[in-house]
């Protein structure tokens, strides 16, 4: 198997149904499997993706065990060479997979890839990041820089250049492929963080091992981007955030 994409899904049922069809549609030239993990949703999201896409995998758990435990999951049940982990809120709109098997297959010191993400209207989404240090997660989880941007200006790399490949810290988790080799060396993801920092904390433990994080403009895929934790309340989503953080920052 080529890659195996793991999909990890919440309550998120139209989009879902967006992102397999999309897949299915624009993927040719690889051999590849879907293995969709979802975590306790009400929406009916297992049974339209049992229902319309048989040829995948579904995985429905009991209870909601956030993003790193669900990908792990997955993960344990796959059989490709690369492994994508890939958000529900995406959509393929060419031949991606294929370009980014040969690109990772071209380059064999590429531990994990991400490529360009657009937002719904097309324009460019940032999605390369500077490991967080103290002071950028003190300023994220105090809203500081809504006083301040410029706070946040060395985290969010706000200097990048989207339109050339470079070798990064972290590419956002919503398109990222991962050599297997690195989690056969690392193991795979901190199944500790609940949501957010775990693709943080596996960036870094690749690169500390060796391998190269490289975002690649050479194919760009549609990110709607937050569609599953705009359920959430606030208060939640920010005790989320702050024990994801402190353990990040105590590894």
């Amino acid at each position: 198997m080529d890659i195996s994409i793991i999909i990890v899904s919440w309550n998120v049922r139209g989009l879902l149904e967006k992102c397999l069809a999309s897949l299915y549609s624009h993927t040719e030239g690889i051999t590849f499997e879907v293995i969709v993990v979802d975590n306790a949703s009400s929406d009916g999201s297992v049974e339209m993706a049992q229902e319309k896409f048989q040829d995948m995998q579904v995985i429905a758990l009991d209870e909601n065990k956030g993003f790193a435990t669900a990908n792990n999951i997955g993960i344990k049940e796959s059989s490709g060479k690369y492994i994508l982990l890939l958000n529900p809120d995406t959509e393929l709109t060419e031949n991606s997979l294929k370009k980014v098997f040969d690109k990772m297959e071209s380059n064999e010191s590429i531990g994990i890839l991400g490529c360009k993400l657009l937002n719904t209207d097309g324009t460019l989404q940032d999605s390369v990041r500077k490991f967080p240090r103290v002071q950028d997660l003190f300023a994220l989880f105090f809203k500081l820089y809504k006083l301040f941007p410029s706070l946040l200006h060395y985290y969010l790399a706000k200097d990048f250049d989207y339109r050339r490949e470079a070798e990064v810290d972290q590419v956002m988790g919503a398109f990222f492929c991962i050599n297997r080799s690195v989690i056969d060396k690392i193991g795979p993801l901190d199944s500790k963080y609940f949501i957010w920092f775990e693709e943080v904390d596996f960036c870094r433990r690749a690169k500390r091992a060796g391998f190269k994080i490289v975002y690649w403009p050479g194919t760009s895929i549609i990110h709607h981007g937050g569609q599953s934790f705009g359920q959430v309340q606030t208060a939640k989503k920010q005790w989320w955030f702050f024990r994801s953080a402190l353990r990040y920052l105590t590894k």
